[in-house]
């Protein structure tokens, strides 16, 4: 049976890990079946605190996710077990209690700007990817996308970035490049840096 090769994609919030993972399944392993989850998913359930009292958790911090789960849905993926991925939800800053089911495929691709960071997540991987980008971009795409996807205030924003975003990013995320096999240069339309890592990944799947 041929071997399940698990891809870990890091990178600051709105880097543009969901993008490249997106790229890597439907381009450079088109042929390959491909499983995609998100650390987003997997964080711990903060339904007993009212909105207020969720707003001012530290949601960059190792300590918010649920980093068990992860490691046993990887496990599972790894010995080809689909498993039910959570779904989280960001309006209210807890899990809804629904699920995602996962299959299990030849590839499996998280992504999550702590995947690196994490060493039993770490230690799983097959091959390890971060995601490069400049801070500015970084910021004007989590402020687009809070305001539209997650109904979120500007100011929350603005002090969620200054007080836990920004710091996080500098003391556990930027560091965790060390680990990363691949650094990719992020910025729309830079084909040619996804195109440097496809060779590199095609041979490590395809590898028995």
């Amino acid at each position: 049976m041929k071997k399940v090769t698990i891809i870990i994609i890091a990178g600051g919030s709105a880097s543009g890990k969901t993008t490249v993972a997106t790229k890597i399944a439907n381009e450079i392993l088109k042929d390959e079946s491909v499983s995609h989850i998100s650390m987003d998913s997997y964080y711990k359930n903060f339904a007993n605190l009212n909105f207020e009292e969720k707003q001012k958790l530290n949601f960059d911090h190792p300590n918010s996710m649920d980093i068990d789960l992860i490691c046993e849905h990887l496990d599972k993926l790894k010995q080809r077990e689909s498993v039910e991925m959570p779904i989280y939800d960001f309006t209210k800053h807890e899990q809804s209690g629904k699920t995602i089911h996962i299959e299990a495929s030849d590839v499996i691709i998280l992504d999550g700007i702590l995947s690196l960071h994490v060493e039993e997540i770490r230690k799983r991987a097959d091959i390890k990817i971060f995601i490069r980008t400049d801070d500015d971009i970084r910021f004007i795409r989590r402020l687009m996308r809070d305001t539209n996807e997650r109904g979120r205030k500007l100011e929350d924003i603005v002090d969620q970035y200054l007080t836990t975003v920004r710091p996080m990013y500098k003391y556990f995320v930027e560091p965790s490049i060390d680990y990363a096999d691949i650094i990719v240069p992020y910025y729309e339309g830079n084909n040619i840096a996804i195109d440097l890592i496809a060779t590199k990944i095609k041979s490590l799947v395809n590898k028995d």
